[in-house]
């Protein structure tokens, strides 16, 4: 199964929680947005251990099976769609994990996240 890293979950790896590195381990591909990564940054900046943060980051996304996966001209597509379902719906979600559900969605991607409104999102696989 190939993964999708919401930012919690990549937190508790990078913590190294050990059943979130069991699931990994299992994974054939793990994915990690890039609104992931400007969420985890962002927060590293606001800490004062951001050095190490970013290091220990960069040795995780170095890993084999791992890549950052960006947003394209289809997501953005997908990304409108869920929009507006969600939003009749009148059970919206934020935004950034709005961008996260389409890149899972489009991609054929199981997302790994603890937040449940991602439950919310028609068609969206989770772990």
């Amino acid at each position: 199964m190939k993964v999708l890293l919401d930012t919690n979950r990549l937190s508790d790896a990078l913590a190294e929680d050990d059943d979130v590195l069991d699931c990994l381990e299992a994974a054939e591909a793990i994915l990690v947005p890039v609104i992931v990564l400007g969420e985890l940054r962002a927060g590293f900046m606001g800490g004062k251990r951001a050095a190490q943060n970013e290091e220990r980051l960069q040795w995780f996304l170095s890993q084999d099976g791992v890549a950052a996966l960006p947003v394209d001209g289809p997501v953005s597509h997908r990304y409108a769609e869920i929009h507006r379902v969600l939003r009749r719906a009148g059970a919206p979600i934020p935004t950034n994990d709005l961008w996260i559900a389409a890149l899972a969605i489009e991609h054929g991607l199981a997302l790994y996240s603890r937040d449940v409104h991602f439950g919310r999102v028609p068609g969206l696989a989770r772990i």
